[in-house]
């Protein structure tokens, strides 16, 4: 399986326009770990995880296979960034007290990134593999956002893609699964904010921005530019001990 690159050519978009993930989930999966000397964040994108999974590791490699990507990670002393594939990571085996994925699993090789997984974890080690779809606001944002956005886009979205939507439960994962905590992440974004979010899918992308112009504009009917909203991702999240 080759690498989909899907995010390089709107790299810096993606890095200003994605949210991050709940605090308390990452702390939740690193206490998991057997030990907080290394974590792998596979598919790191800009690096969002990545630093919040430094404040509970000694250290962790972050890699992604676009070098775009890395390079609009903010540096930071605890990371060392790297563009490499998850299917093939320059880690030594057994080296690993957790492997981590963030919004990416869906894009992996997963038989080839398993194998790594394994490789690089020590006994007793943690895969972890977490991710958001869609976006909830109120009911008149909702109902535009469905009928103008997401029904429109559902053929052009990519087959990993709707292994996200149908969140991560038709994935094999291996090793013995450990349940977590049921988690969202909350946001107080303008309109302004959430179609940035929007035109960074990688549906958009391949469809141009001008695609979604429409539906953008009748948001803003409902929504003023000058009233920022709570906005809802709910978590998809899975865990396994090797």
């Amino acid at each position: 399986m080759s690498f989909h690159d899907l995010f390089s050519g709107h790299a810096k978009l993606y890095a200003a326009a994605r949210p991050t993930y709940p605090v308390s989930l990452i702390a939740e999966v690193a206490a998991l770990a057997p030990g907080r000397a290394l974590a792998w964040d596979a598919g790191t994108g800009n690096g969002q995880a990545a630093r919040l999974l430094a404040s509970h590791v000694e250290r962790v490699h972050a890699t992604d296979a676009s070098a775009q990507q890395i390079d609009q990670a903010e540096p930071h002393p605890r990371i060392h960034f790297a563009a490499e594939p998850a299917e093939r990571c320059s880690l030594g085996e057994g080296s690993c007290d957790l492997v981590f994925v963030g919004q990416a699993l869906h894009w992996f090789d997963l038989e080839r990134f398993y194998g790594e997984a394994r490789r690089v974890l020590r006994p007793g080690g943690v895969l972890a593999a977490i991710g958001y779809s869609w976006f909830y606001v109120d009911p008149p944002v909702d109902e535009i956002v469905g009928r103008t956005l997401l029904k429109p886009l559902e053929r052009q979205w990519a087959s990993g893609n709707w292994l996200l939507i149908d969140g991560y439960r038709n994935i094999p994962f291996p090793g013995a699964e450990v349940r977590l905590t049921p988690s969202a992440v909350h946001l107080t974004w303008t309109r302004e904010q959430l179609q940035a979010y929007v035109t960074s899918w990688s549906a958009v992308q391949k469809l141009g921005t001008s695609s979604v112009a429409a539906a953008l504009d009748e948001l803003g009917s409902v929504w003023p530019d000058d009233q920022p909203r709570h906005v809802l991702m709910p978590v998809i999240s899975r865990a396994a001990r090797l």
